[in-house]
């Protein structure tokens, strides 16, 4: 393997990794979910009625979508420039995307409500990207300045909409609900539709992380490459510790001094994800930045094994929502109901080794799916 080869098979390794990591630390949060469902958290979350260990695993968890739908962005981005050149992506994107809006529809959501149709249609992360990823097919061959601006526009700016509001029943409502204001779009019919994920913000994300896929061009070198993403990464940090900590704009609700380290700690991280906030994405695509300049300097065992998981996305996220869907049948099978109408587990290092242990369990078939993609010549495995 030459040494363009091995840069472009790092990199490559590196988004995936990174992308890996989100998603099993993902299965943490799901695994909450199904079986830990009887403890709802809100949204930002309850500091005085929430046990730090669940407060815990539900902010780590906040790292996986931003980290997601940025890397969507940046493999857009090299997606549409290949080594041999350019291409024009927007046929690819726009395709893909209308595929995870239906899979959202059904086989998502139907692996969450355990019946088809549901009683209620949630739209969330799933159907999120696929619409971002139409957004940014329609718009990625403005020049990445521009991108950038508008991305840095949405991100930070949104925020400061957070107030205004619309009659329900109203088409002004509707369309603010799908853009920023989580809630239901259909709430008295059979069937109801509730937006869970408000897609703008979403989309200065996605176009952010286009726009970085610059960073991955054959003249920029490794190691600046890393710095500039460590630079980012901190710049974001910093940004978020000063917007936090003057509690004046980037979050809806400002942090408390409980007089108590701890939930005082909690307080000061507790923020909004429906929409996300400009202090919960300062914070979790910081991070997500470091750690994908950790990645490519310092490969090892950990990466190779998220990256697994990072090369299959979508068979991934609908395997593992499946074999927990199973899971949770087959507990009701053998011990019946004790929260409810569901089985639950009652405490959170539960959560922890349920998802430790199913994560081996799926990294073989995701393993022989990513090999199968790699090899496929086949035009459909690319949506994959």
């Amino acid at each position: 393997m030459n040494l363009a080869a091995q840069k472009t098979s790092q990199r490559i390794n590196s988004i995936d990794a990174l992308r890996g990591l989100a998603m099993m630390i993902m299965m943490f949060d799901h695994v909450r979910e199904t079986f830990f469902l009887h403890q709802q958290v809100s949204d930002p979350m309850d500091v005085g009625q929430t046990a730090p260990a669940l407060f815990f695993t539900r902010l780590a968890a906040h790292l996986c979508a931003p980290v997601f739908v940025f890397l969507t962005g940046l493999s857009a981005w090299l997606y549409a420039n290949p080594p041999s050149g350019s291409r024009d992506a927007g046929g690819f994107l726009i395709k893909r995307g209308l595929l995870l809006v239906a899979l959202e529809l059904t086989l998502v959501n139907f692996a969450w409500a355990g019946q088809f149709p549901p009683a209620t249609i949630y739209l969330q992360v799933i159907w999120v990207i696929g619409l971002a990823m139409i957004t940014l097919g329609l718009l990625h061959k403005l020049p990445p300045l521009l991108l950038g601006i508008l991305g840095l526009l949405i991100v930070t700016g949104h925020n400061a909409l957070a107030d205004l509001s619309f009659a329900p029943g109203t088409a002004s409502y509707a369309l603010w609900t799908l853009l920023l204001h989580r809630g239901y779009l259909i709430s008295d019919a059979a069937i109801k539709i509730k937006v869970s994920y408000p897609l703008l913000p979403w989309i200065g994300i996605i176009l952010l992380g286009y726009v970085a896929g610059r960073l991955y061009a054959a003249d920029i070198s490794a190691q600046r490459r890393q710095r500039l993403l460590t630079i980012l990464g901190i710049t974001a940090l910093l940004m978020f510790a000063v917007l936090r900590g003057i509690n004046v704009y980037g979050e809806t609700q400002p942090w408390q001094d409980h007089g108590n380290s701890l939930l005082t700690l909690m307080s000061f991280f507790n923020l909004t994800k429906y929409p996300p906030s400009l202090d919960f994405a300062l914070l979790t695509l910081g991070i997500g930045a470091c750690c994908l300049s950790l990645l490519e300097k310092y490969p090892g065992k950990l990466s190779r094994i998220a990256s697994v998981f990072g090369g299959a996305p979508m068979f991934y996220y609908l395997l593992h929502l499946y074999v927990l869907l199973g899971l949770q049948r087959l507990m009701l099978a053998v011990y019946g109901t004790n929260h409810g109408q569901r089985f639950g587990v009652d405490h959170v290092w539960q959560i922890w080794l349920i998802s430790a242990a199913l994560i081996p369990v799926l990294y073989y078939p995701c393993r022989t799916f990513s090999r199968y993609k790699r090899q496929s010549g086949k035009a459909w495995i690319r949506y994959f």
